[in-house]
């Protein structure tokens, strides 16, 4: 990885936290874009404690306008990306919430802002090919499908329903992406990364927060294995458009698997995120 550069969101805590100290610990240079200035603040301080190269670049990624501004922030200080790693995310509980742009926050954060991200930064992955998009997505995925007239649960809501449908969305965009990509040297792959004990679930009632910080339940270390591993193993370079489970490529919920409603949600996107105006 020496000489590359690798973006993480969602990279001051968990597995996001976990993935940029590794991939700095190979030699790559590592963009942490994070909402928490003071967590970000630290992950960089150790990376740099440990003789690696790090910076970071702040955003609340439920506001498009600061995706954008953090992608603009990024191509202006480096000329080429090897590894956009879309790790952060949201778990909701209960209540609705909408973004400053009018949008489900969960839907906005774990699909949106990782959608509009990879296409602002297109351009720099292709001229850097051989280059990768890594998605974290969830088995909670399956049992559901996208209702494309109701993206935002504007009709039907629940907390978990949003999520794992978000995830689900995670899944159809690889596939489409990497469809989209195919010739150019870019892959684009997801991944469950487990259950790993993380902060994302903190909103949740705290009978599950017992279950979420189990010993049941894997670390943040074992929980980003897999997420690495797509980031840097030889043996993929031209592997694309698959999930993984634990380093192994698993096949995905048959919704997952729907050609036409991946091209759908894609278009869908890009009118929410005005993607094709970026």
């Amino acid at each position: 990885m020496h000489g590359k550069v690798c973006v993480v969101t969602g990279a001051n805590s968990g597995i996001g936290r976990v993935t940029a100290i590794d991939l700095a610990g190979r030699g790559a240079t590592v963009v942490l874009i994070c909402r928490n200035h003071a967590g970000g603040s630290a992950v960089v301080e150790e990376i740099e404690r440990r003789g690696g190269n790090a910076a970071l670049l702040i955003a609340d990624l439920a506001s498009q306008r600061q995706v954008r501004e953090v992608a603009a922030a990024f191509l202006k200080r480096f000329d080429r990306l090897d590894v956009l790693i879309n790790n952060a995310g949201v778990a909701g509980w209960g209540t609705r919430f909408e973004t400053e742009d009018g949008l489900e926050r969960t839907f906005a954060v774990n699909h949106l802002a990782p959608f509009l991200m990879t296409n602002l930064l297109l351009d720099a992955l292709k001229a850097s090919a051989p280059s990768r998009v890594v998605t974290v997505s969830s088995a909670a995925h399956r049992n559901y499908t996208i209702d494309l007239d109701d993206l935002q649960g504007e009709r039907r809501y629940s907390g978990f329903g949003a999520y794992s449908r978000s995830k689900l969305a995670n899944i159809l965009f690889t596939h489409e992406l990497s469809r989209r990509l195919e010739g150019t040297g870019v892959t684009a792959n997801c991944l469950h990364p487990g259950v790993v004990a993380t902060g994302i679930f903190r909103n949740v009632p705290a009978w599950l927060r017992v279950i979420f910080t189990s010993r049941l339940v894997m670390s943040p270390e074992r929980g980003a294995d897999t997420t690495i591993y797509l980031a840097t193993a030889p043996e993929l370079a031209e592997v694309s458009g698959q999930y993984f489970v634990k380093r192994k490529p698993v096949r995905p919920s048959r919704a997952s698997r729907d050609a036409e409603t991946a091209r759908r949600l894609w278009w869908a996107s890009e009118v929410l995120t005005a993607a094709s105006d970026a």
